[in-house]
């Protein structure tokens, strides 16, 4: 039986200021990476959206990024391990306040941002994250990019580890995410997009962008829904996956 989790990031409207469609994404993903503050959201936001997914019973992760508000945490920061240390802990410390007040847990920590794609190439950032997981819940798994140095750093630390895959992203040959910028990057095809979450699920293999099949796993697929046509397109994934007779299930379900 073939199983995977569908990851969003939630959370991350700010003030007045509305992004995202999070109460109609959250009833079609297992897990949500809830922003922490420091590249969106606020308290308010946060605690609304935690009362939305325990109402939804799916589980709550963690989503620090860099202290961005102005650049939405897409901006490459020059930081110490030490420092990634002391703003993942923050961020956790944060959201995990109002996980307690809901009466549920955190499931999980996935970074944002630039800080998802540094970490995901340098080994001592990773370290200074995962020590700040490690230190405040050995249990928290990380979900990272497949065959990232993210992944490395948590199984040093003992943390388990989920793999992450995207569904509208092309990929370099050695696993990591093709830049934006680059014609290509984007899946722009919806079939092909479907195809390829599948493949990676059930093969575990997917084309890289110069067309050479590469290993990957896929223990949870980041799905997006920003406009109508992204939310239809998360349930053409759920609908393919069931037909692929592949269980949609939380990350703790998993590993």
């Amino acid at each position: 039986m073939y199983r995977v989790d569908l990851n969003s990031d939630l959370g991350e409207s700010f003030g007045r200021y509305t992004l995202g469609m999070d109460d109609q994404v959250i009833p079609l993903i297992t897990s949500a990476n809830v922003a922490c503050g420091y590249h969106a959201s606020d308290p308010v936001v946060m605690a609304k959206t935690i009362a939305m997914v325990r109402e939804a019973g799916i589980r709550a992760g963690a989503h620090p990024g860099f202290p961005d508000l102005m650049g939405f945490g897409r901006r490459n920061m020059v930081i110490t391990p030490a420092e990634a240390r002391a703003y993942v802990l923050y961020q956790l410390g944060a959201l995990d306040g109002f996980c307690r007040a809901a009466g549920i847990r955190m499931q999980h920590v996935k970074p944002h941002g630039a800080l998802y794609n540094m970490a995901a190439k340098d080994y001592e950032l990773s370290k200074g994250i995962c020590q700040a997981i490690a230190e405040f819940d050995k249990d928290l798994i990380v979900l990272a990019l497949s065959g990232g140095e993210l992944v490395r750093a948590a199984k040093a630390l003992g943390l388990r580890t989920a793999l992450e895959v995207f569904a509208d992203r092309a990929y370099e040959e050695d696993g990591t995410l093709v830049s934006r910028g680059r014609p290509g990057a984007m899946i722009t095809d919806e079939n092909e997009a479907i195809a390829r979450v599948v493949r990676m699920v059930k093969e575990q293999k997917v084309t890289a962008i110069t067309g050479k099949d590469i290993p990957i796993r896929a223990d949870s697929v980041c799905v997006h829904g920003d406009g109508e046509k992204a939310l239809a397109f998360v349930q053409r994934i759920r609908d393919a996956l069931k037909a692929e007779d592949v269980e949609v299930c939380a990350l703790e379900e998993i590993v």
